[in-house]
């Protein structure tokens, strides 16, 4: 068939849809993508294997479901959540929400695209969207990883939840995925501070380490016993809402509170994200 060519008035710019596509297959060729799912893999094993070197110790008995992880290994990912909120996760999500504008502007290929017949805004929602699908991926592979790897060193039995009710396998694994989906949503927060800074400061290493700093003043904050009214509006805390749906009956609002707090943070990031890349000088 003879390709015909497309009058240049005919032709439609790239979107997000594109933008986001392009991301993607730019984040699959960049070492610092796998070292981030390679984590999430690694953290989980090294969990298992240690509670397996140990067979006659206790378990994290200081945090939820930590009492049960030689019990059932749908405990494994439960407590590994709890870890994970601490560094792991804000680390490897800054890692591409704080690069993935910053590496153009290091690399001067930033100037290249806002100079193509591309809207601004459909790049940095582009951007934004890879930044999430990373992080989703990067959790996803974390919990699965530690389901998988604690059902095969300690079976897949059912759970006891955090009220003290027995709940079948089933039941425990399709309340770790709905708990998941309740960590996901400061973690998206994370990423759209990680996004902002990314913009702002033009620099990856900058942007990575002021995700992390921000994490570790939220969590000092939090064990600040004279700022306990601090405690509900911290990005810290809500990375603890998904222990309500582990209780029977399931306790909503630290889910609900977790959702209106991320999205406090996330929103006016991703505003001021948009707003500071769309009047940049390109020349700059």
């Amino acid at each position: 068939m003879t390709a015909v060519a497309v009058p240049a008035a005919g032709r439609r710019h790239p979107g997000t849809g594109t933008v986001y596509r392009w991301e993607l297959r730019k984040l699959l060729a960049q070492k610092r993508t796998f070292l981030g799912l390679g984590a999430a893999i690694v953290v989980p094993i090294i969990f298992v294997v240690a509670l397996l070197a140990d067979p006659g110790g206790g378990g994290p008995d200081e945090v939820a479901f930590g009492s049960f992880v030689r019990e059932t290994g749908l405990a494994i990912p439960l407590v590994c959540l709890t870890f994970g909120s601490i560094w792991l996760i804000p680390l490897v999500t800054a890692l591409v929400a704080g690069d993935i504008v910053a590496t153009e502007d290091q690399n001067g290929t930033l100037k290249t695209i806002l100079t193509r017949s591309v809207d601004r805004w459909h790049v940095i929602a582009g951007k934004a969207l890879a930044a999430f699908t990373y992080a989703t991926v990067v959790l996803a592979l974390y919990v699965g990883s530690g389901l998988l790897l604690g059902g095969l060193a300690f079976g897949f039995d059912p759970v006891t939840l955090l009220s003290g009710t027995r709940v079948s396998t089933g039941h425990g694994i399709a309340l770790i995925g709905a708990g998941t989906l309740a960590y996901l949503m400061p973690v998206l927060a994370i990423a759209s501070i990680g996004l902002l800074l990314s913009v702002v400061t033009r620099n990856s290493a900058a942007a990575v380490v002021g995700v992390l700093m921000t994490s570790i003043v939220m969590q000092v904050l939090g064990a600040l016993s004279a700022l306990d009214f601090l405690d509900p509006y911290l990005l810290s805390t809500q990375f603890n809402a998904w222990q309500g749906l582990l209780r029977d009956p399931i306790d909503w609002d630290p889910i609900v509170r977790a959702a209106w707090v991320s999205a406090l943070y996330a929103v006016p990031a991703l505003f001021a994200a948009l707003t500071a890349f769309v009047r940049r000088d390109v020349t700059a």
